[in-house]
């Protein structure tokens, strides 16, 4: 992804200099049963975004029916975070089907957020690959609200998002044991 170099395997310039890394990464991959077909229109229904997003948020979508996601959609809803509403606003920057597509937050609570969601057909179904890059508002106050809610918030949220497309998509098995976040710079 162009703007974000570091490949996983070595660690970020500000690791390596001992300052905190700016950004974090978020990833999940997985094989549902489903066909590539199916998997591609279930994710890209815009109408499925509330069943994956757990209740405590409250997700709701206020983009007005029928919400289309495609090349430069424009997303709006709210969430609520410890029982405060946030607005959220999402744009479509790559919409490659049924391959891939790439949502940024250009409103909303990060200061950064940017969600590649990967299809791939095997064998057994499809392979589903989450990046998310991700950086937080509050400067000195970051890391330890990272540490201490975000991180684990964001966890809750893409297993419960792992449970509901295993219910839906059927599942055949985990390519990475659990959801994980690490620094990147």
């Amino acid at each position: 992804m162009a703007g974000f170099p570091n490949n996983g395997n070595t660690p970020c310039i500000a690791e390596r200099q001992g300052a905190p890394a700016l950004y974090h990464e978020l990833t999940d991959h997985f094989v549902v049963a489903a066909d590539h077909r199916k998997t591609w229109d279930f994710f890209g229904s815009a109408g499925n975004l509330p069943r994956i997003t757990p209740p405590w948020l409250n997700f709701t979508i206020l983009t007005p029916e029928p919400v289309v996601i495609q090349q430069d959609a424009l997303i709006d809803y709210t969430i609520q975070w410890m029982n405060v509403p946030i607005r959220w606003r999402t744009r479509i920057i790559d919409w490659t089907p049924p391959r891939q597509f790439i949502d940024i937050q250009i409103r909303g609570p990060y200061t950064l957020w940017h969600h590649q969601h990967t299809f791939t057909p095997v064998e057994t179904g499809t392979k589903c690959t989450d990046r998310v890059v991700y950086k937080i508002p509050g400067g000195p106050f970051a890391a330890p609200l990272h540490a201490l809610v975000i991180r684990k918030q964001l966890l809750d949220i893409f297993r419960y998002r792992r449970k509901v497309i295993r219910e839906e998509l059927g599942w055949v098995k985990a390519v990475q044991k659990d959801v994980r976040i690490r620094k990147v710079g």
